[in-house]
C-alpha cells in the first residue's frame, strides 16, 4: 500500500513537472552537444573530451537546478503576495478584475459575491495570475531539472567512453540528433504545436550549438597553434 502511494506521488510529480523535464533535457542536450563537438574537433584525446563534457554537464545541471528553484519560488511568492493583498483589501480583487477587462460595476459585484469565501477568492485570483490551484514545489522542480539536464547531457558524452574518438564523434552525433527529435515531439505534444515545425526547431538548435562549438574551438586552436 505504501509502495502504491509512493508510486502515485511520483507519477503525479512527473506529470506536473513534464515541462521542466523537457526543458532540462533540451538544455542539457544542446549545451553539451556543442561543448563536446567543439572539444572533439580539435583533439584526439578521449580523456580531454570526457573531462570537458563531464565538468560542463555537472556545472550546467546544477546551474539549471538553481534557476528552476528560484523561478518556481518567485512565481509562488508572487501568487501568495497577491492573495495576501486580497485579504488586506476588498478593493484589491475588484481592481485586478477591472484590470482584466471587466467594467467597474462588474468588478465590484463579483468581488462582493466572493469576498466571504476564501476558496473562491483564491481560485479567482489564481486564474487571473495564471497560477495553479496546487502551486509547484520549488525543490521538486529543481530536482527534476537536475535529473533531466544531467541525464540528457550524458547522451552525447557516453559514446566517447566506449568508442575510439573518430567513431565516437559519429555515434554521438547520431544518438544526440535522435534524442533531439524525441524532445521535439515531446515539446509539440505538451504545447499542442505542429510536430514537424517543433522537431525542426529543436534539432536546428542542437546542430547550431554543435557548429558554434566547433567553429569557436577551431578558431582558438588556430590562434594558439
Amino acid at each position: 500500500m505504501k509502495t502504491e502511494s509512493t508510486l502515485q506521488r511520483l507519477r503525479g510529480s512527473l506529470v506536473n513537472s513534464a515541462g521542466t523535464i523537457v526543458f532540462g533535457m533540451e538544455d542539457g542536450t544542446v549545451s553539451i552537444f556543442g561543448l563536446i563537438f567543439g572539444v572533439a574537433a580539435t583533439t584526439s584525446s578521449t580523456k580531454t573530451v570526457l573531462i570537458a563534457g563531464a565538468s560542463g554537464a555537472a556545472a550546467a545541471a546544477v546551474s539549471m537546478m538553481a534557476g528552476a528553484y528560484l523561478d518556481v519560488e518567485t512565481t509562488r511568492d508572487q501568487v501568495d503576495a497577491t492573495l495576501l493583498a486580497a485579504d488586506r483589501s476588498s478593493g484589491a480583487l475588484a481592481n485586478r478584475l477591472a484590470g482584466a477587462g471587466l467594467t467597474a460595476e462588474q468588478s465590484k459585484a463579483l468581488a462582493r459575491a466572493v469576498r466571504d469565501d476564501r476558496d473562491a477568492v483564491d481560485a479567482l485570483l489564481l486564474a487571473l495570475t495564471g497560477g495553479a490551484k496546487a502551486p509547484l514545489n520549488p525543490l521538486e522542480q529543481a530536482l527534476w531539472m537536475l535529473f533531466a539536464d544531467f541525464l540528457a547531457a550524458a547522451v552525447p558524452i557516453l559514446p566517447f567512453v566506449f568508442l575510439p574518438i573518430s567513431q565516437a564523434r559519429i555515434v554521438s552525433g547520431i544518438v544526440t540528433v535522435a534524442l533531439l527529435v524525441a524532445l521535439g515531439i515531446g515539446r509539440a505534444q505538451l504545447g499542442k504545436r505542429n510536430i514537424f515545425r517543433t522537431v525542426t526547431e529543436t534539432v536546428s538548435m542542437g546542430v547550431g550549438a554543435a557548429l558554434a562549438g566547433v567553429a569557436i574551438s577551431m578558431l582558438i586552436d588556430r590562434y594558439f597553434a
